[in-house]
């Protein structure tokens, strides 16, 4: 049998973990792949924003191929280690894996450093899997440009940071959006937050909050063909969390349903 090295030192790097045994997290050697061969299932529209009681972050399910919509129940708002959140516009497969990724090496630094890795390590770990992931985007696949929302302990409250296709990564304040819809729910997000309630954004209440992501949503699907708007018959709503110092909340189905047929389609 074949004798493992240990690491030189507990770093608590699950990452350099897996690449000191086999090399088992390694996108960049599939730099090669042109995206003229085939055509990369795509996911749209993500946002964050403040609110009374945290960051609301949501996103809605559609995939696309192109002119195709593939698929109309993708995740695209995915909860880590219970205290953080990513959400991604893109790739949803790359994403996916860089979540996993996320969700065990904190976990691994928790059990083996006995303590949460630090905001500012949770932001460079982010920033290290989109920079490994650039030999795919460069080449037209692959690409992720994701939200990461996570609660930090120091200043007590959730905050939400928006990321470049290079892995630089910036502070949305009091709000951030991505992905081919974003544009028009940029537009609306900073008129509401600069001329809206008084406050801003983060004055709303939890039911005005996720009454406006849907609405938000639903605007975006009605300019961007790439966005899912809802479709209640087959009872797909978009994904909505709340992330404060309680952890992370999904909001449910049937509160989605309810708030649908009386605060946006009844309006």
């Amino acid at each position: 049998m074949k004798r493992i090295e240990p690491l030189n030192g507990p770093s608590g790097s699950f990452l350099e973990l897996l690449n000191h045994q086999s090399g088992a997290y390694s996108p960049s050697h599939a730099g090669e792949v042109s995206a003229g061969k085939f055509q990369e299932i795509q996911a749209t529209t993500i946002l964050a924003f403040h609110f009374s009681e945290g960051v609301l972050v949501a996103g809605d399910r559609r995939a696309t191929a192109g002119n195709r919509i593939m698929a109309n129940r993708v995740e695209k708002v995915i909860e880590i280690d219970g205290r953080s959140v990513l959400a991604i516009s893109g790739s949803p497969a790359q994403a996916i894996e860089m979540a996993r990724v996320l969700d065990h090496s904190f976990r691994y630094y928790r059990r083996t450093q006995l303590e949460e890795m630090s905001l500012e390590g949770r932001l460079r770990l982010l920033a290290q899997l989109l920079k490994e992931n650039l030999p795919m985007a460069m080449n037209g696949v692959g690409g992720v440009v994701p939200l990461f929302i996570t609660f930090d302990p120091e200043s007590n409250e959730p905050r939400i940071y928006f990321y470049d296709i290079l892995g630089a990564h910036f502070e949305g304040t009091p709000f951030a959006v991505g992905g081919s819809g974003s544009l028009e729910v940029q537009g609306i997000l900073r008129f509401l937050d600069r001329w809206g309630p008084s406050g801003g954004l983060s004055s709303i209440s939890k039911k005005d909050a996720i009454v406006l992501s849907l609405r938000l949503l639903e605007t975006a699907s009605y300019f961007d063909s790439a966005t899912g708007g809802i479709q209640a018959g087959d009872r797909i709503y978009p994904v909505i969390k709340l992330v404060s110092g309680k952890g992370v909340e999904t909001v449910g189905e049937d509160l989605l349903k309810e708030m649908m047929e009386t605060e946006v389609r009844g309006v």
